[in-house]
């Protein structure tokens, strides 16, 4: 176990580099980033000045070996358009995402597990028909346009839920809805196919020829291996999902992350923009560590060697 964790720690901090040398470097990818960020009337001494200011006069190589220390300390920079600590900012916003993810990610699991264990259970039935193209279709429909449509008919035309913004669990239900269709669809594919992998083993063969039940075998006997692949699939989309719904937040004006994200861009404050990524990393490679360690818990035969 030891080792396995080791090993682990150290893929993540090589993906965690990995994440910031991206980040950092988009910066640079248009050239000297002190000309996307000053305005065209400023004049050549004040350019100089912010140059100076930012460090943008140095090797791009002592910028980054700077922003990796600052970043070791909690020191993701200071925004250029809010002047205050990125860091602050983004943990600021983080509750709003973390709320909207987590409740999308709820409805997506609760519905999407018992979808694909009654699909798989009663395969090629009507049931499994419907279960099938309606994943289809989740997965097929743009979250953006979803999104715009059930405002459309449910704030706007019914007056049922608020428009925009943040506020009690009405605000919550659309965005989340809109949110969880993707993840929704794909959960209850993989739980579908997952099950029905299982089910063709030799192992409940065995316990059916025992003339055990058809429900014992499939909850006592299938499930808690079918669910092994579809908890990887959902720790990584509760990372994506928590790195930023930049759509869904857009639409709904949800102040969160990936908001955050999409303003820093449009004011080309690029060193808000490096420390949501590199947050949106670390968040992303903590829950998939978690989700690896979380395998033993599932499957007791599995060992950390």
């Amino acid at each position: 176990m030891g080792h396995y964790l080791l090993r682990r720690f150290v893929q993540a901090i090589i993906v965690l580099w990995g994440a910031t040398v991206l980040a950092f470097g988009v910066m640079f990818v248009g050239g000297n980033p002190t000309m996307l960020m000053v305005s065209p009337n400023w004049t050549k001494s004040e350019v100089l000045a912010f140059q100076t200011e930012m460090g943008f006069n140095k090797p791009w190589w002592q910028q980054y070996l700077h922003f990796l220390a600052g970043v070791l300390h909690g020191n993701f920079g200071v925004s250029l358009m809010q002047q205050q600590p990125v860091l602050q900012l983004v943990l600021q916003r983080m509750p709003a995402t973390a709320e909207l993810a987590g409740a999308a990610l709820l409805i997506a699991i609760i519905l999407a597990l018992p979808a694909g264990v009654l699909s798989a259970s009663r395969r090629n039935s009507g049931i499994d028909v419907f279960s099938s193209v309606g994943a289809l279709f989740g997965q097929s429909i743009p979250s953006f346009w979803l999104g715009l449509m059930l405002l459309l008919v449910f704030s706007v035309d019914l007056g049922w839920f608020p428009v925009q913004g943040m506020g009690g669990i009405s605000h919550l239900v659309l965005p989340a809805v809109t949110l969880c269709t993707f993840p929704l669809a794909l959960f209850t594919r993989l739980t579908r196919s997952s099950v029905l992998e299982v089910l063709a083993q030799d192992y409940i063969k065995t316990a059916r020829a025992k003339g055990l039940s058809s429900r014992v075998v499939l909850y006592k006997h299938a499930l808690r291996n079918a669910f092994i692949p579809v908890m990887t699939v959902i720790g990584l989309n509760l990372g994506f999902l928590l790195g930023g719904v930049v759509v869904i937040e857009q639409v709904f004006d949800w102040p969160g992350v990936g908001l955050l994200a999409l303003n820093a861009i449009e004011e080309k404050d690029f060193p808000l923009v490096v420390g949501v990524v590199t947050v949106a990393a670390i968040v992303f490679v903590t829950v998939n560590l978690v989700v690896d360690l979380l395998y033993g818990v599932l499957d007791p035969r599995i060992h950390y060697a």
